[in-house]
């Protein structure tokens, strides 16, 4: 009678165990829309999409990356990590080669499909938004079984930051319109766009319409049409601003009310990710300097 007993237990205990690591399976639908299981939280993560790096580094799973695209760069540890490719251009091979558990790259990026086929788990997600920065957060914690609690300890502090950004900047300096440019062409971040976002949260206006959608290519006669109190620009594209036809003769130009960024700010603030706190803070500190500027001249 024991020895019957001792045997229904082992096979409820089974049973139980069983059922637990059913329960750990987590099925996640990404942003093509294509349902994702993760049967187990992965533990050799490959990451093409620099935003979805730092989102994995940021739910302190950084140490779980085995493998990143060219561009991601931050934090520092990532230098030692090999490189796959980049999103038009993934090396296939290379992230094979790596035996991941889990491939994160973005809706527009190549190679997923091919991924699947040679039985990858993948999961594609490509933030635009303030918003979709916090859901893709939530997603990435789902997929690598990060507390919720630390999930959204995390988000919070992030917020928390946007708006002490926003809070820093004196009233004189709001409502200045700016002139964000994301790449040569030039392709200016709109109202749409995460960046506008951004702008708006800390105060400012954008001389590029949502209507544009955004991140248009744009007509430099539009900017020189508009007269933008400030102008965003990395140092790449600084460099030929001067040269473009009624550039140097805009007052924003003239007055130096251009705000251009080193190459290591330019990446925090053209990613929609974890580092989006960063980004207003240097917004912030160029409305605010060059606010000041504008009234140590005189300037209208």
């Amino acid at each position: 009678m024991l020895k019957r007993i001792s045997v229904l237990c082992r096979v409820a205990l089974h049973a139980v165990l069983g059922f637990s690591a059913i329960a750990q399976a987590v099925v996640l639908r990404d942003d093509r829309q294509v349902e994702v299981t993760i049967t187990q939280p992965p533990q050799r993560i490959v990451s093409l999409l620099p935003s979805l790096t730092e989102t994995v580094c940021a739910l302190g799973q950084c140490q779980k990356l085995v493998g990143v695209d060219r561009y991601s760069n931050w934090p520092e540890s990532l230098a030692k990590l090999p490189r796959m490719g980049g999103g038009i251009d993934p090396n296939i091979e290379s992230v094979v080669a790596a035996k991941p558990d889990l491939v994160l790259m973005a809706t527009s990026a190549r190679g997923a499909e091919r991924f699947a086929a040679l039985g990858l788990t993948v999961l594609a997600l490509e933030p635009r938004s303030h918003a979709d920065v916090q859901r893709v957060m939530r997603i990435v914690a789902q997929a690598l079984d990060v507390p919720v609690q630390e999930r959204d300890r995390v988000w919070r502090h992030i917020d928390a930051a946007v708006n002490a950004a926003a809070q820093s900047i004196p009233s004189q300096a709001k409502g200045q319109r700016v002139y964000f440019e994301v790449s040569r062409a030039p392709y200016g971040a709109s109202e749409s766009s995460f960046i506008g976002e951004t702008l708006q949260r800390l105060g400012a206006r954008n001389i590029l319409p949502a209507s544009l959608g955004p991140f248009p290519k744009i007509n430099p006669e539009f900017v020189v049409r508009a007269q933008p109190d400030i102008i965003m620009v990395g140092d790449s594209n600084f460099a030929d601003m001067a040269t473009r036809p009624g550039w140097q003769n805009m007052q924003a130009m003239r007055t130096q009310r251009v705000c251009h960024f080193k190459s290591e700010e330019s990446d925090v603030l053209v990613r929609a990710g974890p580092r989006m706190a960063e980004a207003a803070r240097l917004m912030a500190k160029c409305l605010t300097e060059k606010a000041e500027t504008q009234k140590a001249k005189g300037a209208p």
